[in-house]
C-alpha cells in the first residue's frame, strides 16, 4: 500500500481567512478530512470524506491504514501543544507535512499589546498542575493553557499558597469568536472571576520585594528571622550547599529546616528545582514562613510536619539535608534511603559528636559512602583599636552518596 502525505493543518484563530493560499490549496487536494467539529464545519463544500477527530489512537489507526491523502484540521499551531507532537512521535517524519498558523498564546499576547518572546508556556490541559506552578513562580512571565478543574482560580489558589501573588494576570477568553474577551485582574481577584471554559491566562511580574542587594549565595545570618540563633550559620552555608551538588530541576528535601537559610538559598542557585522545607515546630514554622516570603523563595513548598512521618506525598528526592532530625535520625536515615533516588546525595549538619558518630555509623549501614568535614569558623571582633578572632562551635558536614543500583 502507497504510503501518501499526511498534512497537518493549522487553523489558525478566525474562519477562513486564517488559512494561507497554501493550506487552502491543500485541503482542496485531499480526500480525507479530519478535524474537530467546529474546524469541519468550515469548509461546507469539501467534497471527501470528513472524519471527526476523536481519540487520538483512533486518529493514529486511520491514518496507518489509509492510503488516501489526507489532512488533519488542528488549532493555532498544531506543534504546539497540539496533535503534532503526538502524530510525529508514531508516524515516520517524512509522512508528515505540517503548515503551522497562528497559535492562540501568541495571538493573545498580540491582543493585550503584551511582548511574548520572554515568556514560558505551560498546559495545564489534562494534565497534572504541580509541576506548572513550580515553573511559573520561578519566571517572570507566564501563559498557561487550562481546562475546567485546572482553571484560573485553582492556578490562582495554588500562587496564593505560595505566596506568589505578584503578579497581573490576563484571562483571555472564547479567542476568535464572537464572544472573544480579555480581562485583567490581580491573582486574588482570578478566585471568582466568571469566564469560559475555553481560554487561556497570561501572568506578569509586577511586583516582588526588592531582592537586588542580596546575594544568590552567602545572605548575611542577620537577614533571616530566626529562633534563638537557630540558623545553619553564612560560611557552614556555602559549604552545605556545595556539598549538595546542585543542579536544576532537581528535588529537594530540607529536613528540620529551621528558619529555612539552606533551602532559600538553594532555590536561588536552582530556580528550576522543586525544594520542600519540612520543619515541625510551630515557632520555627512562623518565622520559616516570613523568609520564603521576604526573599521570593516560591519554589519552596513549606510541610508543616514532622519527619519522617511529614515525608509521606513527596516527590522522591534527589537530594537531601538533613538539618534537624528532632531526635528520629535512625528512622529519618531509613526512609531518606528507601525513597533516595540512585546517585543521589544526603548532607547532614552535626553539631555534637554523638549526632557526627550516629549519622556515619547509619550512613554506612545503609551501604552509602560517607565524608566527613570539620568547619572551624572564626570571625573577627573589634578589641577597642584591634580585632581579634572569636571561634564559633566546629560543625561536622557529613555527606552520603547513593550509589546507582543501591
Amino acid at each position: 500500500m502507497s504510503q501518501q502525505k499526511i498534512c497537518l493543518v493549522g487553523a489558525g484563530i478566525e474562519g477562513l481567512e486564517g488559512f494561507g493560499a497554501k493550506a487552502l490549496e491543500v485541503i482542496g487536494a485531499a480526500e480525507l478530512l479530519v478535524g474537530r467539529q467546529r474546524h469541519l464545519d468550515r469548509f461546507p463544500e469539501f467534497a471527501g470524506e470528513k472524519v471527526v477527530l476523536g481519540e487520538l489512537p483512533a486518529l493514529l489507526s486511520l491514518l496507518q491504514k489509509t492510503d488516501r491523502c489526507a489532512v488533519v484540521l488542528a488549532s493555532g499551531d498544531p506543534n504546539f501543544f497540539g496533535v503534532g507532537r503526538f502524530l510525529l512521535r508514531n508516524l515516520p517524519k517524512e509522512r508528515v507535512e505540517i503548515f503551522a498558523n497562528v497559535t492562540s498564546m501568541q495571538y493573545a499576547f498580540a491582543r493585550i499589546k503584551e511582548p511574548w518572546d520572554d515568556a514560558i508556556f505551560l498546559s495545564v490541559h489534562g494534565r497534572g498542575m504541580s509541576s506548572s506552578i513550580d515553573k511559573i513562580v520561578a519566571a517572570e512571565k507566564a501563559c498557561i493553557l487550562t481546562d475546567r478543574i485546572n482553571s484560573p482560580a485553582a492556578i490562582a489558589r495554588e500562587l496564593l499558597d505560595r505566596g506568589a501573588d505578584g503578579y497581573e494576570a490576563w484571562v483571555c477568553e472564547d479567542l476568535g469568536l464572537p464572544t472573544e474577551k480579555f480581562t485583567r485582574s490581580d491573582v486574588r481577584g482570578l478566585l471568582t472571576l466568571q469566564h469560559s471554559d475555553l481560554n487561556l491566562l497570561i501572568l506578569i511580574r509586577t511586583w516582588e520585594p526588592q531582592l537586588a542587594h542580596y546575594p544568590l549565595i552567602g545572605i548575611e545570618d542577620e537577614q533571616f528571622a530566626t529562633i534563638k540563633k537557630l540558623i545553619t550559620k553564612q560560611e557552614v552555608r556555602a559549604v552545605t550547599l556545595a556539598k549538595l551538588q546542585l543542579q536544576n530541576d532537581l528535588v529537594l528535601w530540607d529536613i528540620g529546616a529551621g528558619s529555612g537559610s539552606v533551602c532559600i538559598e538553594a532555590s536561588n542557585l536552582i530556580p528550576g528545582g522543586k525544594l520542600f522545607a519540612i520543619e515541625k515546630n510551630p515557632q520555627c514554622v512562623a518565622y520559616l514562613r516570613d523568609n520564603l516570603k521576604k526573599f521570593c523563595a516560591y519554589n519552596v513548598k513549606l510541610i508543616e510536619a514532622e519527619a519522617p512521618e511529614g515525608l509521606e506525598g513527596l516527590p522522591d528526592p534527589d537530594r537531601v539535608f538533613i538539618g534537624g532530625a528532632g531526635g528520629s535520625l535512625e528512622e529519618i536515615i531509613a526512609e531518606v534511603d528507601r525513597r533516595l533516588k540512585a546517585g543521589g546525595m544526603i548532607v547532614i549538619n552535626a553539631v555534637t559528636l554523638d549526632t557526627l558518630g550516629r549519622s556515619v555509623e547509619l550512613l554506612e549501614y545503609h551501604g552509602y559512602q560517607v565524608e566527613v568535614v570539620c568547619i572551624n569558623v572564626a570571625r573577627t571582633r573589634p578589641l577597642t583599636e584591634y580585632k581579634l578572632f572569636e571561634a564559633h562551635n566546629p560543625i561536622y558536614v557529613i555527606s552520603a552518596w547513593k550509589q546507582a543500583g543501591q
